[in-house]
């Protein structure tokens, strides 16, 4: 029942490989960079409480929140040879006082190719390759302040400690690429999502973090209840596979499937909290198209997390959601505007009854970059949604969040 530790040792052992290989190849080392960010923003949310804050709230902001808030993200990137590339990334978000966090750590294994077909190996901890929008410094999205549903949820619970091996073929008009992963950790992914729901939210978590549930979702010990969605509890391997089309301008397909393979009914001890693994499973379909100016973008995400606390109960949440994404360039300034659809449906074995939500958001956002290190935002989000546990509770069943964001953000 103690916290198991291995993810993080794994990890501070990809960071040891790192500082190894630094010395030794730094003399031949072709490129040293940092890349990051620094925002400082006003934020004026809804009434409810966040579920940041330990409540129901679909959103980053809320009652009790702080109206500005600041954050920040730094990413080293060291190509140590031409085969060997190390990256690892730094943030801090100063909402919850989590303090400084690792959000990736990795070594990338590329031989040089002279043909068409190349493969590289990755090593160490980061996201599985999902994400359409989250392609900026610190995994944040150059679009919107906000991702969509599917994204903020990666970006709390999913995370991979492992390698992920991949080939590509080039051709004249692009390349396509597939690959295979295997990891460890992640085994309690899934505890948010069956007692919160899905949220919108740019808080991405770091490895050595600990989520802040619903206070409501306290059970075993007095809240708040936190727990390590990035922990190995089970010492069971996931897997995840993945494929990919490229287009030479810029359109892309992408499709992952991910199963941590979690046993349901082990857990671990947090804080006099029990935590459970949740096996969690869950498909990707993506597609970005760039014409012009224009960029239209979607996701769909449909999968199901289920644990066993006892021989004589289990539960299963299956969840799904999608976005479609429109944003177009006019010099400087860059428009964009997302359409997001959630839902889950939770079925127990016993006769307790089935809980489910869903819902809808509509994302607008208008991004300046008066100069090409700075970044200058304004972002409008509404969320209807509907979910059945709030009524158990006391809360209405039906909520509606809005909340607006003006961000200065300064890119290195």
């Amino acid at each position: 029942m103690r916290k198991p530790a291995l993810p993080h040792a794994l990890m501070r052992a990809a960071l040891l490989g790192m500082g190894l290989l630094a010395p030794v190849t730094a003399p031949r080392c072709q490129d040293l960079g940092f890349h990051g960010y620094a925002d400082a923003r006003i934020l004026d949310g809804p009434s409810e409480r966040s579920w940041i804050e330990g409540g129901f709230g679909k959103l980053r902001g809320g009652a009790g929140g702080a109206p500005v808030q600041f954050a920040g993200a730094v990413q080293a990137v060291a190509q140590l040879s031409p085969a060997v590339l190390a990256t690892g990334t730094l943030q801090w978000d100063q909402q919850d006082g989590s303090g400084l966090e690792v959000q990736e750590a990795y070594l990338r294994y590329r031989p040089v190719s002279t043909t068409p077909n190349r493969w590289s190996l990755r090593l160490g901890s980061f996201f599985p390759p999902l994400s359409l929008e989250n392609d900026g410094p610190g995994w944040t999205s150059p679009y919107t302040l906000t991702p969509s549903a599917i994204n903020s949820w990666v970006g709390e619970e999913v995370r991979t400690t492992g390698i992920d091996w991949r080939v590509e073929h080039r051709m004249h008009g692009g390349f396509w690429a597939g690959g295979v992963g295997a990891f460890i950790g992640n085994d309690p992914a899934g505890e948010l999502m069956a007692a919160r729901g899905w949220s919108l939210s740019d808080r991405v978590y770091g490895l050595n973090a600990l989520i802040r549930e619903p206070d409501a979702a306290a059970r075993d010990a007095p809240p708040p209840r936190r727990f390590d969605p990035f922990v190995e509890v089970d010492d069971r391997v996931g897997f995840f596979l993945h494929a990919s089309a490229h287009g030479r301008g810029g359109g892309s397909l992408r499709l992952l499937y991910y199963d941590n393979r979690a046993d349901p009914s082990s857990s671990y001890t947090e804080r006099g909290h029990r935590i459970f693994s949740w096996h969690t499973r869950f498909g990707g379909l993506g597609a970005d198209l760039f014409r012009d100016e224009w960029r239209w973008m979607a996701q769909l995400m449909y999968g199901d997390t289920e644990f066993e606390p006892s021989e004589q109960f289990y539960s299963t949440t299956r969840f799904w959601s999608g976005y479609l994404l429109c944003a177009r360039e006019y010099g400087r300034w860059r428009p964009a505007v997302r359409l997001d659809v959630f839902g889950t449906d939770e079925q127990p074995s016993n006769d307790s009854p089935a809980q489910n939500e869903h819902g809808r958001a509509l994302t607008l956002a208008l991004n300046w970059r008066p100069q090409p290190d700075w970044r200058l935002s304004a972002e409008w989000l509404a969320v209807d949604s509907s979910r059945t546990s709030r009524r158990e509770l006391g809360f209405g069943e039906r909520q509606r969040d809005y909340q607006v964001q003006l961000s200065v953000r300064r890119l290195f």
